[in-house]
């Protein structure tokens, strides 16, 4: 196998490890098995772009390609599709969906790009105008968002999902009102220690936030991400103070940690 940068190669490298007298792990392992390598992996290279590293995140891109291929023996195994269908597939769908840089269509935003792409979508489901107006189709414009997605990237695809056929507020400014909204519902419901009310309220509003953060066009799951590692640089921080008094953080009240904390926010040490 000299021809190391070849797609077929790659290909051929897991059809050895699968056979019978290939490598027992491989053998294996299964749909089921493998799906949390493939997530995992997906979240390697997230990781890999949030540190800049570009030699790991050349190396989780093909820890994330070899998964794929992985999955495509499987289905090869059980008789459904080879992985050249699962390349030719998406070959085919990105002709069919960018018709303004490979046919005759024009598309001069972003924003036109995706309402093409979305009706060049609606025409492959089958789903016309006259079906969609009698509601006779069981398809919707939000179908198509995983299931398993977490929950806050969950509802940023939802959000633009709906905004690409016009269900969006005009301006940030109407966000920041709805924000303002659910945060005295829930302010009432957190007063009237009403558990589902509060589990509710606390849902809509960060809803309403996530959706703050598409129209500024802010990653929701990036920003809350950076928060969180800021968070660990400063509670780092107190802790390493606190050890050089023979102390631990339970061991102080309430009035010394908040000093503490400004003081951590205050360091060059914790970052931005």
């Amino acid at each position: 196998m000299n021809d190391l940068e070849s797609f077929e190669t790659l290909v051929k490298i897991m059809d050895r490890l699968r056979e019978p007298d290939g490598c027992p792990w491989d053998r294996e392992q299964d749909y089921e098995t493998l799906r949390s390598y493939l997530i995992e992996e997906c979240y390697e290279v997230a990781d890999a772009l949030d540190r800049g590293d570009r030699r790991d995140l050349r190396e989780e891109l093909g820890d994330l390609l070899f998964q794929i291929v992985f999955l495509s023996r499987l289905a090869k195994e059980e008789g459904h599709f080879v992985a050249a269908d699962v390349v030719r597939g998406i070959a085919e769908k990105m002709i069919r969906r960018h018709p303004h840089v490979f046919g005759d269509a024009t598309a001069d935003t972003p924003e036109e790009v995706l309402r093409n792409w979305e009706e060049i979508k609606r025409q492959e489901k089958g789903l016309d105008d006259s079906a969609a107006s009698t509601g006779e189709s069981p398809h919707s414009v939000l179908d198509g968002v995983p299931i398993a997605l977490p929950a806050l990237l969950k509802a940023q695809r939802l959000g633009t999902k709906a905004a690409r056929v016009g269900f969006d507020w005009e301006r940030p400014a109407d966000v920041l009102e709805k924000i303002d909204e659910e945060l005295g519902e829930l302010r009432q419901a957190v007063e009237q220690q009403d558990r589902a009310a509060i589990r509710e309220e606390l849902g809509d509003l960060l809803f309403s936030l996530v959706m703050l953060g598409r129209k500024l066009d802010v990653d929701p799951e990036g920003a809350l991400e950076r928060t969180n590692l800021k968070f660990v640089r400063r509670f780092n921080w107190i802790e390493r103070e606190l050890r050089k008094e023979r102390k631990r953080v339970d061991e102080e009240d309430v009035t010394r940690l908040e000093a503490l904390w400004n003081a951590a926010k205050r360091s060059p040490d914790t970052g931005p």
